[in-house]
């Protein structure tokens, strides 16, 4: 395998599969079937998961709420979506730990990083809900953070589009994916990646970060066996766009 550890972030916006809110049991299902078959080859897999799908600290001020209040209610939704998960995951008789920002002891474990290792060293699924436990910090935030802590090879975003687009692909038809780019080329050319927090904590700590469509079967699997999927952020690295003409260009999603 090419990887022996991960963190893997994943949106709370991406369990809706085709709701308009909430969690989708067919997405949440397919997930763990793909995290079980990645902890299956022995890699050891940290999972950090949005709460967009249920509420979003910075729709806090929409409603007219205290933003630090509205961050709070951000983090119950992300255990939320990590309860949903570790169940799923228990489902498939995957061995899980849930380690929260947050105390809530009725329903996990508190943060802790050295008890976090040693769930991975001991073959478990690592998900890690309630963000970093404080407001003003996001969920990627979160991830980058808790990636450096546990010595994780790579941080794997995974997303609805394969990758790192010169453009939103969604609303521009002619963007091209980048299957390499280096951190400082992404800054300069303001793509978005992760919010700024998250970002320079990976630059600065040298932590890679992989862009991937993580609701294609199977690509999970590939990247851990060293496959070429998504968009690779490094330090160094070439930047060049796939040619439109090249038969390998992914589609536009």
């Amino acid at each position: 395998m090419k990887y022996n550890r991960i963190l893997l972030k994943l949106s709370g916006e991406a369990l809706m599969g085709e709701q308009q809110y909430g969690i989708d049991a067919v997405r949440l299902m397919q997930y763990a079937e793909e995290i079980k078959a990645v902890a299956a080859t022995g890699t050891q897999v940290a999972v950090v998961i949005g709460g967009g799908n249920i509420f979003r600290g910075v729709q806090a001020a929409a409603f007219g709420l205290d933003r630090v209040q509205g961050d709070y209610m951000g983090m119950l939704a992300t255990v939320i979506n990590s309860m949903a998960l570790q169940s799923a995951l228990e489902k498939l008789d995957v061995s899980t730990r849930l380690l929260s920002g947050l105390t809530i002891q009725q329903v996990c474990e508190p943060y802790l990083r050295r008890r976090a290792l040693r769930h991975l060293e001991k073959g478990r699924v690592v998900i890690f809900g309630a963000g970093i436990g404080s407001p003003y910090f996001t969920t990627d935030s979160a991830a980058s953070l808790r990636a450096i802590e546990i010595e994780a090879d790579v941080v794997l975003k995974g997303t609805r589009v394969d990758g790192i687009y010169t453009a939103d692909p969604e609303k521009d038809p002619t963007a091209v994916r980048y299957p390499e780019i280096t951190f400082d080329e992404v800054m300069a050319k303001n793509l978005n990646v992760m919010d700024m927090t998250a970002f320079t904590l990976c630059k600065e700590n040298n932590l890679p970060i992989i862009v991937f469509d993580m609701n294609k079967t199977g690509n999970l699997q590939r990247l851990i066996e060293g496959d070429t999927i998504g968009t690779l952020v490094t330090m160094k690295g070439p930047s060049t766009v796939q040619n439109p003409g090249d038969s390998e260009l992914q589609p536009i999603l």
